[in-house]
């Protein structure tokens, strides 16, 4: 949950399971891409960090949040590919385009994950203005796709340990 209470980047709850052999999908809109790359930095970073390595993230982009969604599709199909992280950005604007898009994205990543039965991590910002997209790509409030990754971590983890 992003708040102005709780740093994204700061770890709750259990520890951040190793990625060792693990591998990940990243789709990422190109819409907002000053803000879903710091995104995609945080989610980067954080996986490689957490011992994920570079070779067993798969990175595909995608037009806009409303294609996230195909995008997770595409990768869940990938049978070695344990979870999928879907970063965008979607700011709030003067027609109810937002709620649509929003709303959307929202059910098609958990349709996406359900379907393929892996981790499909939402990882998108639905902020009122890009003032809040800076602080939560990075900025005051930490960085979503560290969220996002360590999501990702946490239930890939769970998956192969039920």
């Amino acid at each position: 949950m992003s708040s102005t209470h709780r740093n994204l980047s700061k770890i709750e709850g259990s520890g951040i399971p190793d990625g060792k052999g693990m591998r990940m999908g990243i789709v990422l809109s190109e819409w907002n891409s000053e803000i879903t790359g710091s995104l995609f930095d945080g989610a980067i970073k954080t996986l490689v960090a957490n011992g994920v390595s570079k070779d067993d993230i798969i990175i595909t982009t995608v037009p806009g949040s409303f294609e996230l969604t195909l995008g997770a599709q595409f990768l869940c199909e990938d049978k070695t590919i344990d979870g999928v992280i879907a970063l965008g950005c979607v700011i709030q604007g003067e027609t109810r385009h937002f709620d649509f898009i929003c709303d959307a994205v929202a059910h098609g990543i958990t349709n996406v994950s359900l379907k393929y039965n892996k981790p499909v991590i939402f990882g998108v910002l639905t902020p009122n203005d890009m003032q809040q997209a800076e602080d939560r790509s990075g900025g005051k409030h930490g960085n979503k796709g560290d969220e996002a990754a360590i999501t990702a971590l946490k239930m890939v983890a769970l998956k192969k340990g039920l």
